[in-house]
């Protein structure tokens, strides 16, 4: 895999390593990612929260003995009504007497849930009649259904509570005892509705009189089976654990597909970094950090593999520059260097004085030469540094390029050559370094006055063009060299006469172009030929683009 324009990784080794840790991290491992252990218990918190809630919340308890309540009442009532409809017109008050109801045939034909009781008191609260029921309701057979994460539940809460718990119990009264103290309510007040707690757990008990010409003559006490609430109470919580328990299964599966996508790229993009830094400090060879490719995926992972891709080939096309700078710039100060050791060794042996004259001239031609090459290498190797610290700011275009023009037309016209500038009328405000960008302007205008003679001509021209700006500069002088057009913003490159050799270091296009592609921009150079059809015909000067956004 290619990573920048300018060098191509070791994808054999680099990748090897990365599905070697891929291998050793494996799909489901908690214990290497940390990420994915904070990702499933944050959803488990989450779930848990939510469950805790809905028990602690559930108003289905209240709800069922509202109900049961209810339809204990009206069951209750029924019972009376037998018991009316069967008292004789005239009968005596009190049930109990021979002439009254067969309370016991009575109770016998009565159809009761499995567990539940009736019982049958006179006017004094003396028992008449009691009956247990049998037969099991098909309505009711979901109450029969299993509860084993509820009772493990209670059983463990059971352990953990007991060492805080009470060592005695009151006594739970028994369920006559319960129903018979609502006698005398019922039959002053009418229906009685009461819950209790006895042995086998919660009940609910009604009470509701028996009527005969308008007169109490009795009560039926209707009592639930013990614990029907609870049961059907612990089956819905046992159903509610039951979605409980798949909802953390289903949660953990998901959180570890999520965490898949997340935190394994995010490894592998750090293994790839890690394996990279190590081999450039040469704990394992030679290499470069090879940042995987997920830039495919529509997310802030492929963002930040792009940006990571981008950052490191920016990086190392920077170590890249710099080592080819290094290089060029020994190779330049070798030249006056070796002009210098040469013409030290002469004049030791130089025996006339216009000799002697001649050689120092040469030295000191040799030294400016090098002094001038190390200012320029020196502002050329600070200029990275200085465009990333300096603010930009908005500025307009055509008032830098005015006054350059009355500067540097000054000079033009010193050396006969005509200065020519054509803006528009309205300003063109653009946002950079504004005296960077002069001295790309100024070291183009300059250029081609210095190789312009006496009758030539220096044209500078700005247009608008959409979302960008066009600045020329063109002159009549001898123009480029096709060979040179190529090479011409190369560093230490430069194309003049013998007579100008060693007053130019060479940097001075290439730091423009470095300045005007921090801004965005776009330079290049071409030749003004008389027509397009004749590549081949000599050129009538040169011409200097810059483009830049608006």
């Amino acid at each position: 895999m290619v990573l920048g324009d300018d060098f191509v990784a070791p994808d054999s080794v680099v990748d090897e390593e990365v599905r070697a840790r891929r291998a050793r991290r494996g799909f489901l491992s908690l214990r290497e990612s940390p990420l994915t252990r904070k990702i499933i218990t944050f959803n488990l918190i989450a779930l848990n929260v939510l469950v805790a809630g809905i028990l602690y919340l559930n108003s289905s308890r209240d709800g069922m003995a509202i109900q049961r309540a209810n339809s204990l009442v009206g069951e209750a009532e029924l019972v009376a009504d037998v018991f009316e409809a069967q008292l004789p017109i005239g009968a005596p008050v009190n049930i109990m007497t021979g002439d009254g109801v067969d309370v016991a045939q009575t109770l016998a034909g009565l159809d009761i849930q499995q567990g539940a009781e009736v019982f049958v008191f006179d006017t004094d609260g003396a028992l008449a009649g009691h009956v247990v029921g049998e037969e099991v309701r098909a309505s009711d057979d979901k109450d029969t259904q299993p509860t084993v994460i509820t009772d493990a539940l209670t059983t463990l809460w059971g352990w953990m509570s007991a060492p805080f718990g009470v060592g005695t119990q009151e006594a739970q009264p028994s369920v006559e005892d319960m129903t018979r103290d609502r006698v005398a309510l019922a039959l002053a007040d009418g229906t009685q509705v009461t819950s209790g707690e006895v042995s086998g757990g919660t009940i609910f008990s009604v009470v509701s009189p028996i009527e005969h010409d308008g007169q109490a003559i009795g009560v039926v006490a209707l009592v639930s089976a013990s614990g029907e609430i609870d049961r059907l109470v612990m089956s819905e919580r046992e159903r509610v654990l039951q979605m409980f328990i798949i909802a953390t299964l289903v949660s953990i599966g998901l959180s570890l597909i999520l965490a898949s996508t997340i935190a394994h790229p995010l490894a592998d993009l750090a293994a790839a970094a890690e394996i990279g830094g190590a081999r450039n400090r040469g704990k394992n060879g030679n290499g470069r950090i090879r940042i995987p490719d997920l830039t495919a995926r529509p997310d802030e992972i492929g963002r930040l593999s792009g940006a990571l891709r981008g950052m490191v080939g920016a990086l190392y096309n920077r170590i890249d520059g710099n080592e080819q700078f290094a290089a060029d710039v020994a190779h330049e100060i070798k030249k006056p260097l070796a002009s210098l050791r040469s013409a030290v060794g002469t004049m030791r042996v130089a025996k006339r004085d216009e000799q002697r004259e001649k050689l120092l001239d040469v030295i000191e031609h040799d030294v400016r030469r090098l002094d001038r090459l190390v200012s320029d290498i020196s502002n050329a190797s600070r200029l990275d540094s200085e465009l990333v610290k300096e603010e930009e700011e908005p500025f307009d275009l055509l008032t830098m390029l005015r006054n350059l023009g009355e500067y540097l037309g000054q000079e033009a016209q010193g050396k006969g050559i005509d200065f020519i500038t054509d803006f528009p009328e309205k300003p063109i405000v653009i946002n950079g370094l504004e005296a960077r960008l002069a001295q790309v302007f100024v070291n183009l205008i300059s250029n081609a006055i210095s190789f312009c003679e006496d009758g030539d001509a220096i044209r500078i021209w700005a247009r608008r063009r959409e979302n960008r700006v066009l600045v020329v500069v063109e002159d009549t002088g001898p123009g480029i060299p096709d060979q040179a057009l190529t090479k011409i913003f190369q560093r230490f490159y430069s194309q003049r006469d013998a007579s100008d050799f060693g007053n130019n270091s060479g940097l001075g296009l290439a730091i423009s172009k470095q300045i005007v592609e921090a801004h965005g921009g776009v330079v290049w150079a071409e030749n003004i030929r008389p027509t397009d059809a004749d590549i081949t015909s000599d050129p009538l000067g040169a011409r200097f683009v810059v483009g830049l956004p608006v």
